[in-house]
């Protein structure tokens, strides 16, 4: 079976080719069918952007015995937003992850070599294949600090998750639920204690899962 312990990256920081990478620190929390996020523009020194609103849809990889997510690692090809891409996921510390890109021309139903190779000391031979779908309705504001520069990006995501068995393609009814991500995109992260105020103040409460995948795959 795979290990429960985070794997050692060094390996795969050393195998980028020609993959980007990007830090990600992001806050969770799960929200009620009928929550409304708060206005966002009382919050002292902070203006808001208008919203946005995308349409994600991603297929999640990993092995038969999910090995990849016993390390804690997430790869996925998502389409709909500005970060259409092939997107591997490593753990930093909690709360922070590593991202590597690459572009959908890299694949379409199959992993890309360049990415396979870079979890390879992890799947070990081990073919990848999809194991979850998941569509997601986002909704994003940025907050912006006084000097104008965003700070913090706010997602409202309701989700559709499937989780899905090799030779399937669903293997049972969708999951679906209501969340809101808070993620850092400059400066110190106090931007996020504040946004989190508001949050649990509007009915928010910290997510019960770690991830979106997780979330699917706790499903019996």
């Amino acid at each position: 079976p795979p290990r429960s312990t985070l794997f050692p990256y060094t390996t795969l920081f050393r195998s980028m080719g020609s993959a980007t990478s990007q830090l990600e620190t992001e806050r969770k929390y799960d929200a009620g069918p009928d929550f409304m996020l708060p206005d966002l523009s009382t919050l002292p020194g902070y203006t808001v952007t208008e919203p946005e609103t995308f349409h994600l849809a991603a297929i999640y990889f990993d092995t038969d015995d999910l090995r990849l997510i016993a390390h804690k690692v997430t790869l996925r090809r998502r389409t709909g937003g500005e970060d259409d891409a092939w997107h591997l996921k490593l753990p930093v510390r909690p709360g922070t992850r590593r991202e590597r890109h690459l572009p959908l021309s890299a694949g379409t139903d199959t992993v890309p070599a360049e990415m396979q190779d870079m979890v390879a000391d992890i799947t070990e031979g081990r073919p990848l294949r999809p194991i979850a779908q998941l569509n997601t309705e986002r909704t994003i504001r940025r907050l912006n600090g006084p000097d104008g520069k965003a700070r913090a990006e706010v997602a409202d995501d309701h989700v559709t998750g499937r989780r899905l068995k090799a030779g399937d393609e669903v293997a049972r009814d969708p999951l679906v639920w209501h969340e809101v991500e808070v993620e850092l995109m400059s400066g110190p992260p106090d931007v996020l204690d504040a946004a989190e105020a508001a949050l649990l103040a509007a009915g928010a409460r910290p997510s019960a899962s770690a991830s979106k995948l997780g979330r699917v795959l706790e499903q019996t």
